[in-house]
């Protein structure tokens, strides 16, 4: 069975290309913004304008991630951070979503538990990095768990507010038609809740990433995080920039994925 060819007038097709051009425009000015300010800074610091062992430069900083490539060191300390990164993110993301569908089902638990989660999530979490510390040990579950502690409440909250924002209305009929709490929470409640899951999931990524350098700050000998310590403690402010660099593409490659699975979901709805 062939498709019925689409057809388009003459006055769509110029909107569909007004679009088109628009979106090009904002990409285009994206990029050329981005180059600018390389380009000043790296203007600035190789005139003194502005010192370039305090600031570095875009030239020193790809010199430093070339001997980082060269010594192998860069792939490992990446891979290190982002295997930390990606761990806290999924389990803060599941178990986060899990309390909240917990807390929608029995309102009695989400009306005594309220209340602490709002505290939770005012409190610093870097406040708790000694005690993480004393509880876990040093190393990568410390990390790991600083990361879910970012995460978890917020996605907690969340979603609990993505659930109680599903209309009684909608699950009063799906009541009367006889429907369990199981069928209403599978066919109503989780697909109506889907924009603010992938919501979540783009919180994550940025909440994930801070707090497994946190977590790196406190306590670690790899990785990005400890990267940027050690080089701020030693003054090799190129290798703290380098790695700062390199966390903005790790952290923009996984939003950039967070971001095409939205646009599947979108078009499977």
């Amino acid at each position: 069975m062939t498709k019925a060819k689409v057809v388009y007038s003459k006055a769509h097709k110029k909107y569909l290309r007004s679009l088109k051009l628009k979106s090009f425009s904002v990409h285009a000015c994206q990029i050329l913004l981005l180059l600018s300010i390389l380009l000043i800074w790296e203007l600035c610091a190789s005139y003194n304008v502005i010192d370039p062992f305090i600031t570095s430069s875009p030239s020193r900083i790809i010199e430093q991630i070339g001997k980082m490539i060269a010594e192998k060191t860069l792939f490992y300390h990446s891979w290190v951070t982002l295997y930390e990164t990606l761990l806290a993110f999924a389990i803060s993301t599941v178990l986060g979503t899990v309390i909240a569908l917990i807390l929608f089902s029995i309102p009695f638990v989400r009306r005594v538990l309220e209340p602490y989660l709002i505290v939770l999530n005012s409190l610093p979490k870097i406040a708790l990095g000694p005690l993480i510390i004393v509880w876990m040990g040093t190393g990568t579950k410390s990390i790991v768990v600083m990361g879910i502690l970012i995460c978890i409440v917020i996605t907690t909250i969340s979603m609990l507010n993505g659930y109680l924002a599903v209309p009684e209305e909608k699950i009063l009929l799906m009541k009367t038609m006889g429907a369990n709490k199981f069928q209403i929470m599978t066919k109503l409640v989780i697909p109506a809740s889907l924009k603010d899951f992938i919501s979540i999931l783009k919180i994550n990524v940025g909440m994930s990433w801070v707090g497994v350098v946190m977590g790196e700050y406190l306590t670690s000998k790899a990785g990005l995080g400890y990267l940027i310590v050690y080089g701020g403690q030693v003054f090799k402010l190129d290798l703290v920039m380098s790695a700062i660099v390199v966390l903005c593409i790790l952290a923009g490659l996984m939003y950039c994925f967070v971001a095409l699975l939205e646009m599947y979901v979108n078009k499977k709805r």
